[in-house]
């Protein structure tokens, strides 16, 4: 049985509550919350017993504490935590400034402190077999990459892991755009009354040290829109990655097509649920990255904490985290000065 404390109350923390409810013969959590209401209502909502006290907290013994609370504070509560002597999955992104980002690198360092990332996308079931076919050679080595899929330090995570540009310094210019667009969903309701609201898009080209380029666009509508779709192109010089199919040549040099599944993987499949073979059953055209398999995804790097505590490597590195969150704050500083060039250099974490 893994036990961990989820440190905060908000919308994200509770994936990790729905998580131990179900699957409880895998986890058992409980949440520290910083007031009575608080507690209350985490409770309410996924069934796991909430507290407002430390000690009682540190009752429980964790094997590691998650935390999930705003991302202006996640790089100072890992800290605390960390200096506590526990290890720590921290929500994205795991720091809010370079000056934080350097701060949990020391730490680390210095401590050698388990912080893990919670960064889930890359192993929804479909993009673990894109980017595993990817990675794999099926389609040759990747040049390009278009992503219209995740946002900022998730999107960061994607492009690295297709392109295979680990600690590359890169080069980064784009602009934010605004235009209508009918909402028709919303983390809580659907709406139908075809009122306007505003969709706020991120179009930012990348060109990495090794030639390889990238386009990141996307705009938060497309997490929650009827009307707005996710993608992802990937070319190679023997193939393309584009949604849910693989186009690629095979030995004999003839083209071949593969459909994508969303498969889960064995070591995984202790987390198979009911819910997932129901999921699998259904037809599906567009690449869908939803709430079922957000959870799934999550889960799998909780399970995976088991082994790294033991000696193991790591479900996601800091490093890579450190990475992802600098591509994030790049394309804020990019996108205030539209097509201006932004050199971001290769990081000290990565330097061997």
């Amino acid at each position: 049985m893994i036990r961990y404390l989820i440190v905060g109350s908000g919308y994200r923390s509770e994936y990790f509550g729905r998580i131990a409810r179900n699957y409880p013969g895998l986890f058992n959590a409980m949440f520290l919350c910083r007031s009575e209401e608080k507690a209350r209502l985490v409770t309410e909502h996924t069934g796991i017993d909430a507290t407002v006290e430390l000690q009682e907290a540190l009752v429980f013994k964790p094997d590691f504490v998650v935390v999930a609370v705003d991302r202006e504070h996640v790089a100072d509560v890992t800290e605390e935590w960390v200096l506590r002597g526990f290890p720590v999955v921290a929500e994205t992104a795991v720091g809010s400034s370079m000056e934080k980002l350097h701060r949990l690198w020391e730490l680390q360092k210095t401590r050698d402190a388990k912080i893990v990332c919670c960064e889930q996308y890359f192993r929804h079931p479909m993009m673990n077999e894109g980017i595993s076919a990817v990675s794999g050679g099926l389609l040759g080595t990747p040049s390009y990459c278009y992503l219209s899929l995740v946002h900022d330090y998730h999107a960061a995570s994607i492009l690295r892991k297709v392109l295979g540009t680990y600690g590359e310094a890169y080069v980064i210019h784009g602009e934010r755009k605004q235009s209508p667009i009918v909402e028709t969903d919303s983390r809580y309701e659907a709406f139908y009354d075809g009122h306007i609201g505003q969709e706020t898009r991120d179009i930012v080209h990348i060109t990495y040290e090794s030639g390889k380029t990238a386009v990141y666009d996307f705009a938060s509508t497309e997490y929650r829109s009827y009307i707005r779709s996710r993608h992802i192109t990937v070319r190679c010089e023997r193939g393309e990655w584009n949604d849910r199919v693989l186009y690629y040549l095979n030995e004999r040099n003839e083209p071949q097509k593969k459909l994508i599944s969303d498969g889960i993987p064995e070591k995984y499949r202790i987390l198979d649920s009911q819910a997932l073979k129901d999921a699998r059953r259904i037809w599906q055209p567009e690449l869908q990255l939803d709430t079922l398999h957000d959870e799934y995804a999550i889960a799998t790097i909780l399970l995976d904490m088991k082994e790294y505590i033991a000696g193991g490597a790591s479900p996601y590195p800091l490093e890579e985290a450190l990475d992802d969150a600098v591509f994030w704050l790049s394309v804020q500083e990019a996108v205030k000065d539209p097509w201006k060039e932004i050199k971001v250099p290769g990081m000290p974490w990565n330097k061997k």
